[in-house]
């Protein structure tokens, strides 16, 4: 829209090509007429650019003067000004346009610096560039430290460490993922054989972290804990493997956050005949809640307003006080380290990403033979996260055609948020309010022990929905199946 930042009117390509024979020019053919009546200039990073409404960004920056820019022109930014959206599903469903002002891009930058990165640091960096951990923490903090920055197009496990060898890596960025993917490539004897110092991020699980530092040898795992448009955040500066962070007088004074009962049942928090939130004591898991201040804003979503209220919570501790919910379960040991636990709501993570359950309903049911999709993420041994499962009934007269759904979910999802496992229902059930019931479901997962239903696995050989038998299952849960 005309009233957003600058920054916000050039839609940037970054790739000269998303294939030897894919122009990405294409890739916005649909949309670009909608983008030029909207004002926005959409810049393809090539070369000279022919098509009609779309700009050369290489052109752009040759054309430009090497003077320094006008102080008029950013004479109304202040620290609270928008800097960049960025798209995050959150705990809420459909993707929503973050604001991450001035001030949180400065916080953000400074995470490579906080944690010892310094000019003669080489950073590896794999990550998508519209996430938060990739563009602001890696890719701009890397050009704010000074470091030399090593750019993958994409994260490959096998060419990982042959990479990091070649251009005499020091720092690493990963999620939970990337370091188990590591940790699940073939052993060699040269593993521990590279410059490695220091790997940052957030994700990793315990048994990963243990796993990682046996076989790569001596490397500091920074972890931390944030989100895009959060308003707290924590870093495991003590190096307690398992842990996020560490609680403290001083974080805690200046960013008044609290653990809180959470009822997964209703969804919602647990409140007193007050109508107050209840504290969750040491060791027991509680919703994550920060007070919302000056110092801790709440930006929330652009042009969101609906969202954005829906991740306030108001009368807490106090009547008339007001937190961001974060939608994370954590715990606090009794040493005062905190631990991330689970996700509340119906989106799930899996292969590092937010699978919204809404939106994939809502593409599962578009097909011609799905009547209802009840979507949700159960947990697999091995695995971190939670794989999806969609529970579904067929229209009237229709039969159960899985190679039918599994064209149509490739060709409509990408392939972290496409159901792994379908069970077929007769009705899918719902609360006395028409909301779907998860609970049971995630309960019984996929296990045809316990199931009656017809249950059937997403399978890229056959490119079809195969029937799930109890030895699939079992091969599954052993490891042998990997998904």
């Amino acid at each position: 829209p005309p009233h957003f930042p600058p920054l916000c009117l050039a839609l940037m390509l970054i790739c000269n090509k998303m294939s030897e024979n894919m122009d990405l020019s294409d890739a916005v053919e649909d949309v670009l007429p909608s983008l030029i009546q909207q004002g926005v200039t959409v810049l393809l990073m090539t070369k000279h650019c022919d098509a009609p409404g779309i700009e050369s960004f290489s052109d752009k920056v040759d054309e430009a003067s090497d003077a320094r820019l006008p102080r008029s022109l950013r004479s109304h930014v202040t620290f609270k000004s928008p800097a960049v959206y960025i798209y995050t599903s959150g705990t809420t469903g459909l993707p929503k346009a973050a604001v991450v002002n001035q001030n949180r891009l400065l916080t953000a930058l400074a995470i490579l610096s906080s944690n010892g990165v310094t000019p003669s640091d080489v950073i590896y960096l794999n990550l998508p560039l519209y996430h938060t951990a990739g563009f602001l923490i890696g890719f701009i903090g890397s050009i704010e430290t000074g470091s030399t920055i090593i750019l993958k197009r994409k994260f490959s496990a096998s060419q990982f460490w042959d990479d990091c060898r070649k251009y005499s890596v020091t720092v690493i960025q990963y999620i939970g993922e990337v370091m188990r993917y590591l940790c699940s490539t073939p052993g060699r004897e040269n593993d521990k054989d590279h410059k490695v110092r220091l790997a940052i991020g957030n994700g990793i699980r315990a048994d990963i972290w243990r796993e990682f530092l046996s076989r790569f040898g001596n490397v500091q795992v920074q972890e931390f804990y944030a989100s895009t448009e959060g308003n707290v955040g924590f870093v495991n500066y003590a190096g307690r493997i398992g842990a996020i962070g560490r609680v403290n007088f001083l974080h805690r004074k200046f960013f008044p956050y609290t653990l809180i009962k959470y009822d997964t049942e209703r969804d919602e928090p647990v409140r007193d005949a007050n109508g107050l939130c209840v504290e969750s004591p040491k060791g027991e898991t509680g919703l994550l809640v920060s007070r919302i201040t000056d110092i801790a804003p709440f930006v929330g979503y652009a042009e969101n307003e609906e969202q954005t209220e829906r991740k306030r919570l108001r009368d807490v501790l106090k009547k008339g006080d007001l937190y961001f919910n974060s939608g994370d379960l954590m715990r606090i040991d009794e040493d005062n380290f905190i631990y991330f636990q689970d996700r509340v709501g119906d989106t799930f993570r899996w292969k590092g990403e937010n699978v919204a359950t809404t939106e994939v309903s809502d593409i599962l049911t578009i097909s011609d033979c799905l009547e209802e999709a009840n979507v949700y993420g159960v947990q697999v041994p091995g695995h971190e996260g939670r794989v999806g499962m969609a529970a579904i009934t067929v229209m009237e007269g229709a039969e159960f055609d899985g190679r039918k759904i599994y064209n149509h979910v490739v060709s409509h999802l990408p392939s972290y948020a496409r159901p792994r496992f379908i069970r077929t229902q007769n009705a899918v059930e719902v609360t006395g309010t028409f909301k779907q019931m998860k609970m049971k479901l995630v309960e019984e997962s996929f296990d045809p022990g316990r199931i009656a239903d017809s249950l059937y696995i997403l399978d890229d050989n056959e490119k079809s929905y195969m029937p799930l038998t109890a030895q699939i299952y079992c091969s599954i849960v052993s490891g042998n199946i990997k998904l």
